[in-house]
Formats: C-alpha cells, structure tokens, sequence
C-alpha cells in the first residue's frame, strides 16, 4: 500500500511550516493513523541523530517525537550545515559526503533527486500518510529549474498542498497573492488550502482578509492561526534564538557566528526564576552566574571570532574572578590547549591554539561521530553534585577528536554508544576553577541535571513537568484549522 500525502509550503522561511507539520503529525498519530513526517532538505545547523547513528535535521526529529513513531534518515534525505557564506558541509541520507561551495551544490540538484525520490517511496510503503514539509518559498524562480524540496516534491508525491503565510511579520496578504502569481498554473492548481499563521488579537478582525483571499485566489482559507507563545518544542532555525526566561539565575550563552544545536539550552529557558540570555558583545558576560559556550559548526574560525571580538578575554575575565564556565562540543573544544587541523576539515588553520582552560586537544579527522549515548555522570562536578552518577542521554555529532591529558578529571563516563555497552571517559573538569565541557549534546533535556544546576546556583526547585507539548501544538492548530477541508486534502476519514 502506497502512503497518502499532504504538503505544507510557506511563503517565505520561518512562518511556521514546520510547527503546522508537527502539529498535522500528532493530530493525525492520535487518531491512529501511522504517520512520519518528510522535508527533502533542511539547512540548518541545528540537528540530531537516530537510533542507527544517522545526522538529521532537529525539526524532523521532533516531528517524528510528535507522530510517535522513530526518526529515519529518509525523513530528511539531504541537509546543509552551512560552514560559510558560500559553502555547507552535504550530508545525504544521515551521512556526511563532503563540504561544497552552493554553485557546485545547485549543480549536482537534479542527480539528487533519486535519493530524495527513494527516500519519499520507502516512506509511503511503510506509513499511512506523509505530511511533507518545503523550505523557504516555491515561489523562488530563480532556483525552480534544480527544485529538489518544494513544488517538485509536490507533483513527484501528487501531494496537495497548504500553503501558510505569517501575519506577525507584515504583508501576508501581498506574501500569498504574490507567491501565487509567480507559480505556474499545474503548480497553483496543487494549492487547496491557505492557513494565515501567528496572529495576535481576534481573528474575526481578520474576516476581510479571509474574504478577499478567497474570493482573488479562489482557494479556501482553512485556518486564522493565533499565535501560541512558546510552544515548549525546540526551534530550528537561528532566526528563531533569543534571550528567554526571567529572573535572578542569568546564564550568558556566546552567541558565536555558526551557533549549531543551540535548541539544546531552552530547556533551561523554560525554568522558573531563569534568565537563559544569548549574548553578542562581551561586556554582557559579566555579573553572569554562569558563561556557556554551546557547540559551532566551524570550531577554529569561531574561536579565532572569540579573540577578535574581546570574548575571549572577557572569558578569563570571568574564570579569573571564580566564575562558572562549560563548554558544549565546539565550546568544550575551544577551552583545550590546541585545535589541529592538519587536513583542512573544517578550517584553514592547521594548528589553532585554544583558550587553555582545560587539559585536552582537539585533532580534526574526516570521519564524522554521529552518534546517541548515554553518559554517566562524574561525582562532584562543580555545579551538578547533586546529580553525580546520573545515568543521561544525549547525542554526539561532531568531526573532532578530543584527546584528554593524561590524570585529567573526566566530565563523566559514556556507559552506552549507539547499540553497544561501553566505559568511554568523556569531556574534561578544570582541577583549579569551575570550569568543564563535554562533547554530548542534549543534556540539559534531563530533568535531574537542570534541578542540580539550578540548586547550585540558588534558583530553587524547579517547576513540576508540564504538559505534553505535542499535544498542546496539536490542539492549539486543530481548534483554529478547518480539518474538515484538511482530512479531506489528506484522504483521511474523519
């Protein structure tokens, strides 16, 4: 049996396709349909790994969390992690082939269209339906004749699609009706279904502009969304990382230049009488009580971005005066003695000193570690006593190889690696200051490891756990949407 489909475009990126998707997956998966979620490909430096090691984008992750069902790397075939301005490190199917300049990328579009093809074919044999996410906008005429993730995944799925606008942002009257105007009629003719998302105040001061979009586009509009506020699922994309929280615990958070993974700190925004701010100019480190640097795609040039900027010295500023310091895999690989690059994987510096706070070395290989784990945790840590010995997960991506001096205090131990068992010492503690870092991404997840942290820094218990986001996602969007015309799109029988 071959899976129906239903696709969500936007038009532009950041409006709100990937909430509309995570939404659909969970709407869907509670009512028992056999649901997975697809986006041909995703650029973002944020992303995780499945079970069998594969590197996708955060989104898919959890909307594949949202329907239920475990992540795949068909899920999102191809994603770019943008290294420069100009060139991504390509991974196909979970694994990384290489790092290509965007000319040379947009070339090799159309022979990517069988894996893409492949990876939407397996998906629909084993699901009932496939809600598919585009990027950016399909209305991108410049890019349409290599199109590999918005209307060319439509008529390769036959998929109808919902086309989502953000009001929040201005224009979203111009932003349909203009994207409508540039697509070509077989294309607009996909289009069944307008939803006008993030919108503050009544909706019924919306009415006109649902009238005249139907009545000029001839499309039904199926939902005025209002805007939800935190939804308490991690974002995507970098647009999206703004200071959060509020109160007298402040962790300063380094925004670097090519921040990867900084989803991994809002579970600690979300806290009570927590202030998780994402600082630009280094003067904002200090009164901090805690400085994090999370992990970066291109861990030697935003090192050397530290120095020249004036963090780094801000950095030993704040060490200096008995301050907290942890290091996420990129940030923990910073605070080592050195960064070598001898082949050119990630940087032009061969030999990169670090900032000497901890003792390790950090040596570049072209192999990429993609990877979940379970990491135990060491015994009075400086911040997380209370949690010594925890059993955590979390997950590995990274190309660099950390190697700790000898007698060095580990951060803990990695007690299981992807399917096996394993002793593995992981990341570094400084002997003389508060200072640690660690490779495993996704910590702050667990709730024993931010009860500890937040203890030690005096902010109290924290709050109870809450609700199940997915489902708050699911009737937030079901309430304002006409899912009558969306099963009906979707094939699916109410």
């Amino acid at each position: 049996m071959t899976g129906r489909t239903l696709m969500v475009q936007g038009t532009a990126s950041s409006v709100g396709k990937s909430l509309l998707v995570t939404a659909l997956c969970r709407i869907y998966a509670r009512r028992g349909l056999k649901v997975a979620p697809f986006k041909a490909q995703n650029m973002a430096l944020n992303s995780g790994v499945t079970a069998d090691g594969a590197e996708i984008g955060r989104a898919q992750l959890a909307q594949a969390e949202a329907a239920r069902v475990a992540p795949r790397a068909e899920m999102n075939p191809i994603l770019l992690k943008p290294e420069t301005s100009a060139r991504s490190q390509v991974i196909v199917m979970g694994r990384a082939v290489g790092s290509m300049h965007f000319g040379d990328y947009h070339e090799k579009k159309l022979d990517l269209r069988e894996v893409v093809g492949g990876a939407l074919d397996r998906l629909r044999s084993d699901f009932d339906l496939v809600v598919i996410e585009g990027a950016g906008s399909p209305a991108e005429v410049n890019l349409k004749d290599r199109d590999l993730v918005n209307m060319w995944v439509a008529e390769r799925a036959d998929a109808p699609v919902v086309l989502v606008t953000d009001i929040e942002r201005g224009g979203a009257l111009a932003a349909i009706v203009g994207t409508l105007e540039l697509l070509e009629p077989g294309e607009r003719a996909r289009v069944r279904a307008l939803v006008v998302n993030k919108f503050r105040g009544d909706p019924r001061l919306f009415e006109g502009g649902v009238q005249f979009l139907e009545r000029r586009c001839g499309i039904r509009v199926a939902g005025v969304v209002p805007h939800m506020g935190d939804t308490g699922i991690a974002s995507e994309d970098s647009l999206d990382v703004r200071s959060r929280g509020g109160g007298g615990v402040r962790l300063a958070v380094v925004r670097l230049p090519r921040l990867s993974n900084f989803d991994e700190l809002e579970p600690l925004a979300r806290e009570p009488g927590v202030e998780v701010e994402w600082v630009d100019r280094p003067e904002a480190l200090r009164g901090a009580s805690l400085v994090v640097l999370p992990g970066t795609k291109c861990t030697a040039s935003d090192l050397a971005w530290l120095r020249r900027s004036g963090f780094a010295g801000e950095i030993m500023r704040h060490v200096a005066l008995g301050g907290p310091l942890f290091g996420i895999c990129g940030g923990f690989q910073m605070l080592g003695e050195r960064i070598l690059d001898p082949e050119g994987v990630e940087s032009r510096e061969a030999d990169a000193p670090g900032l000497g706070l901890l003792p390790v070395v950090t040596r570049f290989g072209r192999e990429k570690v993609t990877s979940p784990v379970e990491l135990r945790l060491g015994e009075g840590l400086p911040l997380l006593a209370a949690a010594g010995g925890a059993r955590l997960h979390g997950y590995e991506i990274h190309c660099g190889r950390v190697e700790v001096a000898a007698g060095a205090r580990p951060f803990g131990t990695v007690v299981r690696r992807g399917g096996r068992s394993c002793a593995e010492a992981e990341g570094a503690v400084a002997r003389d200051a508060p200072v640690a870092g660690t490779l495993v991404h996704g910590l702050f997840e667990n709730e024993a490891l931010r009860a500890a942290l937040l203890f030690s820094l005096g902010a109290g218990r924290q709050a109870a756990a809450g609700a199940d986001p997915y489902e708050a996602l699911a009737d937030h969007f079901e309430s304002a949407l006409d899912m009558a015309h969306v099963d009906g799109l979707a094939g699916v029988a109410r």
